[in-house]
């Protein structure tokens, strides 16, 4: 008897384990099947190459730059801000943002420290000669931007025009777009300071550090006149530029980003958020870039 019940368990254990590839005991999972909660591939079996983490989060690498992105009580909040949020949403992608050093923005995003360059990146500049198409994949362009030079108000009778500026000391941030253009304002003969951050590129201009500084229109047309910036002025503006969101080259989550923005802009969605912020003057879509 005893080697009957043997031979039956050995039989019913000898069934579970041919069945273990489908639903025997419940621990079986078909990667070709859907996933039940709708991700996709990418999603599922993507790893941060940083930290070897699933994928499922969108984390965005960032500045302090209102009204981009910027803090309020420890909550970042602002344009950029709220357009990376409504993508991930509609993407099932949670998203996070990392404070990065912006002369480092390439590596953190090679690294896969980061996932996106999500924080007004200047699409059409390049850095030490070579283009920024040539350094990252580029989303559709979705906003116009241009530099401006920023002075204090009691130097508004000595510099007028880029030719003013050949020799002096400008302030912008280190390998940012104005960077880029401060290099060419001042010439062989000037220098250029760099600034972890735009609106520390304020402060220099007020102490007298420096003779001006290269920043964003849209930060410095909410920061200078007012407040601790009372005494600055925009001297004038240079070249239009375009905004992009910046992705490791061959990174498939370009196109569905792309994808995306097009639907956003369709309902109006993104709009909203630029009336919110005050910069929908400056919005466009232009989808032959990226």
């Amino acid at each position: 008897m005893r080697k009957k019940v043997s031979l039956v368990v050995a039989i019913v254990l000898l069934a579970c384990a041919l069945l273990a590839t489908t639903s025997c005991g419940g621990g079986g999972t078909d990667t070709n099947s859907p996933d039940p909660t709708g991700a996709t591939d990418s999603q599922v079996t993507d790893q941060n190459p940083s930290t070897g983490e699933p994928a499922g989060r969108l984390i965005c690498g960032v500045t302090e730059y209102e009204p981009m992105n910027y803090r309020e009580n420890g909550v970042w909040v602002g344009f950029e801000t709220e357009f990376a949020q409504l993508v991930g949403e509609r993407l099932g992608l949670e998203v996070e943002f990392q404070m990065i050093d912006w002369a480092q923005k390439f590596n953190e995003l090679n690294s896969g420290a980061i996932d996106a360059i999500w924080n007004g990146l200047t699409a059409t500049s390049s850095e030490n000669g070579v283009p920024r198409v040539d350094m990252c994949d580029m989303s559709y362009t979705y906003m116009l931007n241009t530099q401006c030079v920023v002075i204090r108000n009691d130097r508004a009778g000595d510099v007028k025009t880029r030719d003013d500026l050949d020799g002096l000391t400008l302030a912008a941030e280190a390998g940012s777009a104005g960077a880029s253009e401060a290099e060419e304002l001042v010439g062989d003969s000037g220098t250029v300071l760099g600034v972890a951050q735009q609106i520390n590129a304020f402060m220099e201009v007020m102490t007298g550090a420096v003779d001006g500084a290269v920043i964003d229109v849209i930060l410095a047309q909410g920061q200078v006149g007012t407040g601790d910036y009372a005494n600055l002025q925009i001297a004038f503006e240079l070249d239009p530029e375009a905004y992009a969101i910046g992705f490791r080259s061959g990174d498939p989550l370009r196109d569905r980003v792309n994808q995306v923005m097009v639907e956003l802009f369709a309902e109006g969605l993104i709009q909203e958020i630029a009336r919110k912020y005050g910069v929908d003057a400056n919005l466009v879509l232009d989808t032959t870039f990226g």
